[in-house]
Order: C-alpha cells, then sequence, then structure tokens
C-alpha cells in the first residue's frame, strides 16, 4: 500500500492512504484503486475508510440532477458510520451577506454559463444539510480557483461566506 507524505502547520510529516475510486482507467497517482462507477458502490467498497471525498463532476444538462442523486448514494453508504464525507462544491453556493440570503450565483455578474451547474450543486448542498445521520465538511474553492496557480501553502477557512484576499 502505497502513502502521500503531507505535512501538517507543525511541520511534521504524516502518512496518508489514499484508494481511487474510477470507473474507467485510473487516471491518477493512487496505487490502490476501486474500478467501479460511484452509482455501483455499497457500503461494503467503502468500509474501513476514514474518510470518502466526493469530487463529482456533471457538465450536461441531462447529468446535473446526479449532483444530488450521487451525493444521496455516497450518505447513504456511509449514513450512520464515522466515516467522514468531504464533499468539493463550488463558489456559487458562498453566500455573500451576513443574514445568508444572497449567494455568489445571484449576483448579476455570476457567469450565465455557469449557473445551472452552481444551481444544482447548491441543491446538492441544501439536501446535504439535511442528513443529520453523516459526519460531512462542504469544501468550495475559491471563486477565482487556478488549478494550474502558484502553490502558496495557506489557506483561508472562510465558513459559508465568500471571503476575499484582501479582506483576511
Amino acid at each position: 500500500m502505497s502513502c502521500v507524505a503531507l505535512r501538517n502547520h507543525k511541520e511534521s510529516f504524516f502518512c496518508l492512504y489514499v484508494t481511487a475510486v474510477v470507473r474507467g482507467e485510473n487516471k491518477s497517482a493512487a496505487t490502490n484503486v476501486i474500478k467501479k462507477d460511484l452509482f455501483d458502490l455499497n457500503a461494503a467498497d467503502l468500509e474501513g475508510f476514514d474518510a470518502v471525498i466526493d469530487a463529482f463532476g456533471a457538465w450536461t444538462p441531462e447529468t446535473l440532477p446526479q449532483h444530488s442523486t450521487s451525493l444521496k448514494h455516497l450518505c447513504d453508504l456511509v449514513s450512520g458510520k464515522e466515516t467522514r464525507l468531504l464533499v468539493v462544491g463550488g463558489a456559487g453556493s458562498l453566500y455573500v451577506n451576513p443574514e445568508h440570503t444572497a449567494q455568489v450565483m445571484d449576483g448579476a455578474d455570476f457567469a450565465e454559463m455557469y449557473k445551472p451547474l452552481a444551481i444544482n450543486m447548491g441543491k446538492a448542498l441544501d439536501e446535504l444539510r439535511t442528513r443529520t445521520d453523516v459526519k460531512w465538511t462542504y469544501i468550495s474553492p475559491a471563486g477565482d480557483f487556478q488549478a494550474d496557480g502558484a502553490k502558496i501553502g495557506k489557506y483561508i477557512l472562510g465558513g459559508e461566506e465568500l471571503t476575499l484576499n484582501s479582506k483576511r
């Protein structure tokens, strides 16, 4: 079993064992692989994992509702267990006011092409919020997330409200 070495805030290293779940060819660096479609996973497949990371993506009008159905399926699989479900979401569902009545996706400057995705991911998050039987964490990237950007090793934990670099 391979180990991914990570450094924590105290500059000490710890080992993280990673298993990728793929429906096709494994294109990740993980050497431990479950080759199954997400919807074919069962509770036994996830037994013994400390955490499950959901980075599901659907982009077409026909598949966008799967953000809810896939998340519900994963929630059902880890329901009542100690396994933490970490969901990689979008910035569109972050709130832009302290009253939590307006979200990034509601803004006039939010790109129309991303609204259907943000709406469906936001719906899935709303459904997740009702799950008291699952230990979950929802992770929203920066509004201008750039995968190929400089790695600076600093992250802002901003809760459910949009946080700008200039405000920290």
